[in-house]
């Protein structure tokens, strides 16, 4: 596994963001998660981030060191894994003396929304980096997280590899925040962090180094088409494929993103999820599962469909 990581090597593809399978005790299945890692490889796809849609937030500290082991045994040898810890602080640094059995170039650290301060928030992500001995990918989700300037004295100090950014505006061209972050902190560290939909205004408009994708997972493929084609300036391209996503990442905003893909991949038949981790709860309403199988059915085979239409 890679003890250095470059601005290049963070973006060189989509950042998928998977979920994981498990077994009705709960427990990982390996099988159906190297059958999902697999599936996405064969896409291009070379990062994997597993963040929220892997349920990160609220996986036992006594599974912490399996699931990490496991995580980087079954990727390809040339996959970037990118775990996560936290998001409370005394978690944090439980799981900082864990990582340093590993050799992970990077961490993402989970977002803490409520009761944190911008301050608190450079004090703990300052203390894990020095407990873990690796860099935090820093995780921008909320307004009020942290501050700019912040931000960039985490930059300065060398302790973030990078951001993924993920604030949800209602026109993702106007955010004074995202604009005023590229002009303090290196914009090719900086990552759309939010799925195809906002991709193109954040790597267009913004100049952001790449993105992450939940959706990925069921057409990697086509994602890393749309990633090829925002940098060749292939804007047409990219629009197209976009849309192409939309139903999907509709019903992941409009019921919940986490549980929706983890449907998705399930009904897509692209690897069985199994039961989510609660503090989460698979979806059980009929007409919400009939409406994710047919999004999700539609998306894995559209590639074929987008190459006839150009």
């Amino acid at each position: 596994m890679m003890t250095e990581l470059t601005p290049e090597r963070l973006t060189q593809s989509v950042l998928a963001v998977p979920p994981l399978c498990r077994n009705a005790d709960l427990s990982l299945n390996p099988t159906e998660n190297v059958k999902l890692i697999r599936h996405i490889e064969s896409g291009g796809v070379t990062t994997l981030l597993y963040g929220g849609n892997a349920n990160f937030y609220h996986i036992p500290l006594s599974e912490y060191d399996d699931t990490l082991g496991f995580l980087a045994e079954a990727a390809a040898p040339d996959t970037l894994v990118i775990p996560s810890a936290g998001p409370a602080y005394g978690t944090m640094m439980d799981q900082a003396r864990i990582l340093q059995k590993h050799k992970f170039p990077t961490v993402m650290v989970l977002p803490q929304q409520g009761i944190t301060t911008s301050a608190g928030v450079v004090d703990g992500v300052r203390r894990f980096v020095q407990a873990a001995g690796i860099p935090a990918l820093l995780y921008i989700k909320h307004d009020g997280f942290i501050d700019i300037d912040d931000v960039a004295l985490l930059a300065k100090e060398n302790l973030i590899s990078g951001i993924k950014y993920a604030t949800v505006r209602p026109n993702p061209a106007a955010d004074f925040y995202l604009e005023q972050l590229c002009i303090r902190v290196d914009r090719n560290v900086i990552i759309s962090g939010i799925g195809e939909q906002p991709a193109i205004v954040h790597l267009r408009h913004f100049q952001l180094g790449g993105f992450t994708s939940g959706c990925v997972c069921i057409n990697p493929r086509l994602s890393t088409e749309m990633l090829e084609a925002l940098r060749r300036g292939d804007y047409g391209t990219a629009e197209r494929i976009r849309q192409i996503f939309k139903p999907l990442e509709d019903l992941r905003n409009a019921i919940n993103p986490i549980r929706v893909l983890h449907e998705a991949v399930r009904l897509a038949g692209i690897a069985d999820t199994g039961p989510l981790l609660p503090l989460l709860s698979n979806i059980e309403d009929p007409s919400e599962l009939e409406r994710i199988a047919h999004a999700a059915r539609h998306l894995v085979a559209a590639r074929c469909d987008y190459e006839k239409a150009v």
